[in-house]
Order: C-alpha cells, then structure tokens, then sequence
C-alpha cells in the first residue's frame, strides 16, 4: 500500500522515542546508537516490533545520525542496511499477528553543524551528505523519508532537497522548535510551512523539544497554514533526573490527551519522541483512525529564513534600489565587487520599511550567476526580509533559488513559452512565488483584454507544470502617460479583472508610470493609490520617496489595516516640514563611507568593520578601540537577541563583524591575547555527541568577550576535559550535549570535575537539558542560549578579579 494514498483517508500512526529505549537496554554513554544495528540488531529489532505491535504504521531506522560526517562511506552503507534490515524484520513478525499497514521510514537527523555563512558548513556540501544518506536509503528500499529534529531552516531545506533529488520517495519533514516559539535560527513556523510546501514535502510537522502542552501552540499555527498533512511527535515532557536516572514528567495518559485534541483539530500524523515509549503511541489511538481532508489553504505567501510574508489586501512594499538601471553608484559598485555597498543598500531599506528587497545585479561585463548568488547569500546574512530574485538570465535564476533560504519571490516569469518553460520547472524544485508579467512573444497589449488573455495562459501552463495560481502575482505592466495617456487606465484596469476573475494578487513596478515627466513621484503616489483600490497587492517602489510613503500610510490608515493609527503617527512626525524622506531612510548612513565601527558590527558587516577598525588604530588606542567601540556594539546586539529582536544570523554575523575587528586590533598590538583576555574558558562537546552548533556559537561569542577558549571539540571523554581543567587551572568549563542518549556523559564529567577541580565553575546548555535537569546532575549554570553562557562567564570573571 502507498502511504500517500493511505494518508487521504486515514490517520497515521509514527513510533516513539528509540534513544531512551536504547539506555534502558543497556546503551553506554558515548556509545553510538546507530552502531546497535549492527552489534545488537536483535535489540532494534525488538523495539521495533514493539511500536509495530502497539499499532504504529511507522517505524523509524535507527539512523538518525548516520551521514557521512561520523561514518566512512563503508560503514555508513553497513549501518543504514542493518537498520533496515532490523525495520523489515519487526515488520515481517508484527504482521504475523496485526493486520494494521506498516512502512518504514527511513530516519534523517540534522548533521550538528551550522551552515555558512554562520557556520562553516557549506549548502553543497550539506547536501551531499544527506544525499549520500538517501542514496543508500532509496537504493536498499524504504517506504518514506522522515527528516526530523531540524532546528535551521538552511539545513532543512538542504536535507530535503538531497530527499527530493535522489529520491522518489514521499518526505515527511519536522523540525524542533525553541521556547520562543522558533527555530534555533529564527524560523517561525508560518515560514516553515511557506518553504517546506513550497518544495514539495509531502507531509510537515513538528518534533522533540517539549511535551505536547508546549508545542500546542506551534501545531495549531501549522494547522492555519499548512495545505499538506500535519505531523506532531512530543517529547514525554521534560526530563529530569532522578537517582541518576533520566526520566520524564508527563505521563502516556496525559501526553494522549493533548495529542488527540489536536489531532481531532486536524494534525494527521502523530507519534512520539524522547522518552516516549510504545505504551504512549498505543494510548494516542483513536478507535476509528479515518481522516477527513480539512482542505487546501489560499494563501500567496513567500518567506525568509525568520517570517513569512503574505499577499493580501494590506499592500507589500518592495524595495527597488537594488537595480543597476539608472544607478551610477550601484553600477560602479557591481564592477568593483563592493558588496558592503550592497548591503548597505539593503540595510537601509530594509529601515525604511519594505517587506521584500528586489535584488538584480545585471550588468554588462560582470559574471551575473556568480554575482548574484552571492548578492543572495551575502543579503541573507545582514538582513532578514524576504527578497525577490530578479534576473533574466536563468543560470543566474537557478543558482540564487538553490541558495535561497526560504520561498522565495521570482521577478520574472511571462506569457512566452521560452519564458513559462524556465521558470515553471525552477519553482516546482525550488520552490517560490513569481511574478507574472503580462507580455508574449507579440509584447505588451494595448488592451484589457489582451493582457487578460496572457495571464489565463500563465495560469494553464503553470497547473501543467504543477504550479499553483496562488504562487503567481500578476504584473500588468505600468506603461508612461507620457507616451500613452490611456496607459495607467488599460494598466489598472486589467489589474482590477485579473485579481477579480482569476482570484490572484497583483504587483505593480509604480515608477515607470511616470518616466519622462517632472516631479515623477507625484505622479507616481497617486497612480500607487488609484491601484490600490482596484486591488493592487504589491508595489516595487523606492521607499525613499517622501510622496509614496505618504501615499502608503495614509492608504493603511483609511482601509483599518494601521491598529490605532500608530504606523501613520510615527511616519507623521517623522516628516521634517512635509518635504523630505521619511525619516526610517535616515536611521542608516547612506553609504557605508559614513558608518561607524560601531555601526559596521550591529549590522554584521564583516569587511566593513576590519577596514574602520584599521582606520581607527592609525591614531586610536587599541584597548579603547575594543572598550569603546567593540564590546559596546556586542552588547547591543547581544542584548536585542536576548530581546527577541535580533535572530540568531544576527548575532552571528554581528560576532564575526567583531573578529574582523580584533584581528586588526592584535596586529596593532601584539601582545593583545595576554592584554585583552579575561580568563580561560575550557569547552567541549561531551563523550559520545557529534553535534557542535551550540559550542561553537558559545566559542564565538565568548572569544569576542575578551575570554581565552580552549575549545576540546566534540565526542570528549571526560578524562580529557578534566586532564585541561587541571593543566590550565581554568576557572570556568562549559559542557554542551544535544542527545538525550549523552547526558549521562555529561553528569560523569561533571562528577569528575567536582573531585579533581572544586575550583571550576560548570556552565552546561544543549535542546535535551532544563534547568532543574542541569541543578540535578551538578551543574553550576544552566544557559538557555550563548549570550546567557556569555553573562554568566563576565558574573564569574568579576568576582576573579575581585
């Protein structure tokens, strides 16, 4: 039976937590869980059959850390096999006495490493590493793909981009979110569900983290929006440790009845993780497990690496200044590679209020696919707005969507077969919404009717293709009025039937309407407003423009979309004598000539920041450059993060802009290591655990605090740890773990650490730890994130140096 087919009617029942279950059969800390396949596959066999038996429909591979990253290539095909071979034969003696369907699914966690630019994983590269994983899968035969327990966005979609290219297979993809209600990267769960349906998975959920209380409200907003099946799979609660025993605080009954709660408000897929046992998955079952579709949701929507964006009646700003036409100093800066011009450009729109930047570098003598990827790439990093790819060259289109993180708006696709042809099968694989222009091989009509007919053949050819309507934002190409004075009327009002009889949102570029006039931006805010309320849904503009600006707020005010008003007072009495921009445009420098170190950090701007810290140490002392200019702009963005107005990236990228800063400083001064450093600070990844994001963040941080790391890396015996702590009579060690099957490596650490180093302050963090789990096992500090690892080295570092 096809497990699509089997999901248009039924519920489906997924297995529960294979780790805990593993501990309890007598895995060691430090031990690999996917080496059981091989060494105890009657084990994995056995708990296999036992979520079998108690009604699941999938069971995972016990491969959800096998990639090539912690196996060579032999033994990664050795242990994927012997998993699926465990799989098969639970199945083959569960079906002996249970007639229930029951596929396998083969298992895909994340790779532990954070991708570039934050990290120093490469996309490609962490494609090819999922992708060596599903080659083996799909070769030796599974029924599904399950990517689960993602907490990037980037690696999500690189993960299920390898599925989708070497798989036919159907995916189902979860990611864990965080307290806040996000990815470890930002991601919102609206953004979630704008990229992974966008590429096509097939079903899409969440996973681990929490109990089922705390990850209600992230299912329910994947019910508003998601069109495809929704997956929930909980943690048994929280864990705690109990006489040096890992359990976890909800009980199967309890955790049963949240579960069904929203699984009678639509989730379609249910199971368990960390800590649930087969018991659990037997009391989530309901007596009839058929399923009514609850239907295909309607929204035009694209998205970043943090929110989604959606078409409605509320306009969208798009923000045009990142066009060479007609821009001497963006051109200039195309030719001489200046991207920090570029992302200031960005930044600066980004203030002044846009929802999406259009992005097009085209340029006569640059390598534009080159180019623009990494205009892309480089954008994603400072900004976190949605951008619209805007090219006609479709190397160029290809390499920016695969690079992409999240959906994406394509500027442009037309009513020319060449056209449909290139842009249809990119967004049926990459995903993204396009803009449709209403033009053929015969150009631009002059009539309603003719454009009417251009945007009916977009829409046919795109079904064919598989491309809905709702990802497609029609253009109808605003004409000059001063070569045509009936150009805006047949523009506007083939604007206002296409959204009426085709049920699709609009996007105008408002700025042509007036070329060759005086004063355009007269011209152009009334024509913006006079769209508006025949259905304009999105303007490419310049939000620079005092006159549009005006236009816009005033415009949200009248239709009741601006709550209080309060949008339009704050743009109000930002206007200097009603004649100049609004004054968001003047939050940010207009060229990066004028930024200050300070200001080239909190953006993140990386090159910029080691070229102004140069500068400054011609005549600056190079402790008041750190004091003064450095650490002030840390803190900032450390405490916006800490806030929740800056993500992740953000703060990443605002570290980095800091590095550059201190590798200027300590050739400056050479002696800056014994001058700057606070103390040492020993960090590891404890015995048994690949995954580094979280101590690399920390590492990062703590270096530009002025703190000397003595980073151990990852899978460290506690020996080692101890043996570091003793030699350099650190005062502070950190301790990360990401797997609930290594916090018993953790508390051994710390055991050891308490009798050999007394001395030594113990911060620990990682998904699987709390607070009351961190006090239990002996830790002196739980930290919830980095800059929580970071407050409470300087906590400890004062009263050193008291």
């Amino acid at each position: 039976m096809n497990i699509k087919e089997y999901l248009k009617k039924h519920v489906l029942y997924l297995d529960g937590g294979m780790g805990t279950l593993l501990q309890e059969r007598g895995l060691m800390p430090g031990e690999q869980p996917e080496s059981w396949n091989i060494s105890h596959p009657d084990v994995i066999t056995d708990i296999h059959k036992a979520y079998f038996d108690s009604g699941s429909n999938v069971v995972n591979t016990n491969t959800f850390g096998a990639n090539s990253l912690h196996f060579n290539h032999d033994e990664l095909k050795n242990v994927i096999i012997s998993a699926i071979d465990n799989a098969r034969k639970a199945r083959e003696l569960s079906s002996q006495d249970h007639d229930h369907p029951m596929f396998i699914a083969l298992d895909i966690g994340p790779t532990g490493r954070l991708l570039q630019p934050m990290g120093d994983l490469d996309f490609e590269d962490a494609v090819d590493i999922f992708a060596e994983t599903v080659k083996i899968g799909e070769e030796y035969g599974v029924d599904l793909i399950m990517i689960e327990t993602m907490n990037d966005c980037y690696e999500t979609k690189a993960a299920l981009l390898a599925a989708k290219e070497w798989s036919d297979l159907p995916v189902f993809v979860s990611n864990a979110y965080s307290e806040n209600g996000k990815l470890m990267t930002g991601a919102s769960p609206e953004a979630m569900v704008a990229m992974l349906e966008s590429m096509g998975a097939d079903a899409i959920g969440v996973n681990c983290s929490f109990g089922p209380d705390k990850l209600e409200p992230i299912v329910r907003e994947y019910l508003k929006y998601a069109s495809v099946p929704v997956m929930l799979k909980p943690n048994a609660g929280m864990p705690q440790s109990v006489g040096g025993k890992t359990v976890y605080n909800v009980s199967a009954e309890d955790f049963a009845n949240i579960c069904l709660e929203l699984m009678d408000d639509g989730v379609q897929i249910a199971g368990g993780c960390c800590g649930t046992t087969p018991e659990y998955i037997k009391a989530i079952q309901r007596t009839d497990n058929r399923f009514v579709n609850r239907g295909k949701k309607n929204y035009t929507v694209i998205s970043s690496y943090t929110h989604a964006v959606y078409f409605n009646d509320d306009p969208v700003l798009i923000g045009e200044r990142i066009n060479p036409t007609g821009k001497k100093r963006l051109k200039e800066a195309l030719k001489a590679h200046d991207i920090d011009y570029i992302l200031s450009e960005g930044i600066k729109q980004q203030n002044a209020g846009v929802h999406v930047l259009d992005v097009n570098v085209g340029l006569p003598g640059i390598d534009e696919p080159a180019m623009l990827e990494e205009a892309v790439r480089e954008l994603q990093a400072v900004i976190d707005i949605p951008l619209q790819i805007d090219t006609s060259d479709p190397v160029a289109m290809k390499r920016a969507l695969r690079r992409y993180n999240g959906k994406p708006l394509i500027n442009s696709v037309n009513g020319t077969d060449l056209s449909m042809e290139v842009i249809f099968p990119l967004m049926k694989k990459y995903g993204g919404a396009a803009i449709a222009l209403t033009l053929d091989e015969n150009g631009i009509p002059d009539t309603v009717e003719g454009r009417l007919k251009i945007a009916e053949k977009i829409i046919v050819t795109a079904s064919y293709y598989g491309v809905d309507k709702k990802d497609l934002i029609f253009d109808t190409l605003a004409m000059s009025v001063s070569a045509d004075l009936k150009a805006a009327l047949v523009t506007i009002e083939s604007l206002h039937k296409i959204h009426e009889l085709y049920g699709v949102h609009t996007s105008l570029g408002v700025s042509n309407v007036s070329f060759g006039l005086p004063k355009r931006d007269v011209i152009n805010a009334t024509f913006f407003t006079m769209a508006l309320e025949k259905g304009l849904s999105a303007a490419i503009m310049n939000p620079f423009s005092a006159e549009m600006m005006k236009a816009y707020h005033s415009y949200r005010v009248l239709k009741g979309f601006d709550q209080n008003c309060s949008e339009y007072i704050a743009f109000a009495e930002s206007l200097e004598d009603e004649t100049v921009v609004a004054a968001c445009s003047k939050t940010v420098p207009e060229d990066t000539s004028e930024y200050t170190l300070r200001d080239a950090i909190v953006k993140g701007l990386k090159d910029k920041a080691g070229e102004l810290c140069r500068d400054m140490l011609i005549t600056a002392d190079p402790m008041s450059v750190v004091q003064d200019e450095v650490i002030p702009a840390l803190d900032y963005v450390g405490k916006s993060y800490e806030q929740g107005r800056v993500y992740l990236p953000g703060l990443l990228m605002s570290a980095e802009a800091a590095k550059s800063a201190f590798e200027e400083v300590k050739l400056k001064l050479t002696d800056i290591g014994s001058s700057a450093s606070k103390c040492i600070f020993v960090l590891a990844t404890v015995k048994g655990d690949i995954h580094d994001i979280g101590k690399n963040i920390v590492k990062l941080l703590l270096e530009n605090y002025g703190y000397e790391v003595h980073d151990l890396g990852r899978d460290v015996d506690p020996e080692k740890i101890t043996g570091e702590v003793l030699r350099t009579r650190a005062p502070l060690v950190g301790l990360s773990a990401l797997m609930t099957t290594t916090v018993p490596s953790m508390e051994e650490t710390i055991q050891m650490l308490r009798r050999a180093a007394p001395w030594v302050k113990i911060v620990v963090g990682g998904a699987v730890l709390t607070e009351e789990y961190a006090s239990a096992i002996g830790a002196d500090r739980y930290a919830k994130d980095a800059m929580d690892a970071v407050r409470y080295a300087d906590e400890i570092y004062s009263t050193i140096k008291e």
